[in-house]
């Protein structure tokens, strides 16, 4: 059946570079879109008639993940992913949907808490700069 609910999609970590276990980063509440279109780069001559465009390189942008805020421990969202831009460390992380597609993508990250508000919950995004392209990896 076409359509999946995104529920239970989770945003994971290698905690230690070579690893190959995946440590889930919890509290994620938005994802962005991962992939990109190629740049044009136009290829048009003084005997055409109209513009005449090639696919350049992709420019993926950068990723900007939400988070509900969690700081309670060492293992919290917050600390991992502020620990992780502290670090200046390029990273490996996984997006996983709950067909069990993964994006996985290396990356370095930089945490900023967002604006708070009268009655509402405390959230914070993090920006993740591509050092890689995303593989993906379609269910079993």
């Amino acid at each position: 059946m076409a359509g999946l609910l995104t529920k239970d999609t989770t945003l994971s970590y290698k905690a230690t570079n070579g690893s190959s276990t995946y440590t889930e980063i919890g509290e994620l509440m938005e994802v962005p879109e991962l992939g990109g279109d190629p740049e044009q780069v136009e290829v048009t001559t003084l005997k055409d008639n109209t513009r005449r465009y090639i696919a350049g390189i992709k420019d993926l942008g950068d990723l900007t993940f939400a988070f509900l805020y969690d700081n309670s421990g060492p293992t919290s969202n917050f600390r991992i992913l502020k620990g992780i831009q502290e670090s200046g460390e390029t990273k490996d992380f996984r997006v996983e949907y709950p067909d069990g597609t993964t994006h996985d993508f290396s990356a370095q990250v930089s945490v900023k808490m967002d604006a708070a508000a009268v009655n509402a919950a405390l959230t914070f995004t993090a920006a993740f700069y591509l050092q890689s392209d995303i593989k993906i990896t379609d269910p079993a």
